[in-house]
């Protein structure tokens, strides 16, 4: 038994059981998917069909197109599409339904109540903290990397790795790649090692795969970044944290796509002496906050506790349903009260 299953082993040779036979089948992931959300969902679903059920992966919103080259992709349903009837309709028809990347299932957007109602099985599998129950199967740790290293890890344990192929694998890497800061975050373990070494023995080529997720970006893209570099950033020493705030106007200015401020917030991370560093991006209908820290201080906890999010220890997200400016007013009023946590974290 491996320790991220959650369940007993009774339930994974249900689990086992319930794929035995073909099945109509589900899978999504959480609001503007990431490389992990994504590439999990794919990778799945390949090995899925590879056992003879019948897969659809249906996100809730779009994704960057940094992502499109993962094989699979162009059957993936966009729920904001004008393909929602069909996936309401998969939703109601599935007898199996994947739950991948997300720990509340509020994640899913305009998908949860659909999702909820759904007769199927529902499945979950992440390394989010404090994961909601609503779940027939938890597959669940929150010390793992990322959510493609669990897929990899159940495949692994119901004795199917020979049904990775080389564009699953490519999948499940581009996830452990994000999610480590390409092996760079204190995620990365000596398990995860062996799974991204394992993946490469399938044939994954590890600079191929990197080249396509972070040397594929759009001039927009490079300027936008130029400019919340160097007129967004802010530094608080006395503090230890840096943060960004882009407002809807600053994103239309510079054609910004959905997708084209994932990573930025660890620019400020990087500054030397900063413990915790934040983004804040504008939306229609809120503020979405990125958190990053090293060390101790707990973001997760920082931005459950303040900000209606949560995560990992060291990466976490948040949102805000007032103002842009009101939102970094309460940010900073904060900052007095955990200033000795950040100038004491070890």
């Amino acid at each position: 038994m491996q320790e991220f299953f959650t369940d007993s082993v009774q339930k994974l040779q249900e689990f086992n059981d319930l794929l035995a036979s073909p099945r109509k089948i589900v899978i999504t992931t959480h609001q503007n998917p990431d490389a992990d959300a994504l590439g999990s969902s794919l990778g799945l679903a390949s090995y899925l069909k590879k056992k003879n059920h019948t897969v659809t992966v249906i996100t809730p919103t779009d994704y960057p197109e940094f992502l499109q080259w993962m094989s699979g992709e162009k059957e993936v349903i966009n729920f904001e599409s004008e393909k929602q009837e069909i996936a309401r309709q998969l939703i109601a028809d599935a007898e199996i339904i994947f739950c991948l990347d997300f720990s509340a299932i509020n994640r899913i957007k305009g998908m949860e109540e659909y999702v909820r109602k759904a007769s199927a099985k529902k499945v979950l599998i992440d390394h989010h903290q404090q994961p909601e129950r609503f779940a027939d199967f938890v597959f669940w740790n929150e010390k793992a990397a990322a959510t493609c290293e669990l897929i990899y890890q159940l495949i692994e344990i119901l004795g199917d790795k020979a049904l990775i192929d080389i564009a699953c694998a490519e999948c499940l890497y581009a996830g452990l790649v994000t999610d480590t800061g390409s092996f760079r975050f204190d995620s990365t373990t000596k398990d995860l090692h062996r799974v991204a070494g394992e993946l490469i023995e399938i044939g994954v080529a590890s600079n191929s795969v990197q080249r396509k997720i972070f040397d594929n970006n759009s001039l927009d893209r490079i300027q936008f970044l130029g400019f919340a570099i160097s007129q967004k950033l802010v530094f608080l020493p006395e503090y230890k944290v840096s943060y960004m705030a882009i407002s809807k106007e600053e994103l239309a200015r510079y054609g910004s796509k959905n997708g084209d401020t994932e990573g930025i917030v660890n620019y400020g991370l990087s500054i030397k002496g900063v413990e915790m560093a934040a983004m804040f991006v504008e939306r229609d209908d809120m503020i979405r906050i990125s958190f990053r820290s090293v060390k101790d201080f707990s973001v997760s906890e920082f931005a459950r506790n303040h900000f209606d999010g949560g995560g990992h220890k060291n990466a976490a997200g948040g949102r805000s349903y007032v103002s842009l400016e009101k939102t970094l007013e309460k940010f900073l009023s904060l900052l007095p009260r955990y200033k000795e946590q950040l100038l004491n974290s070890e």
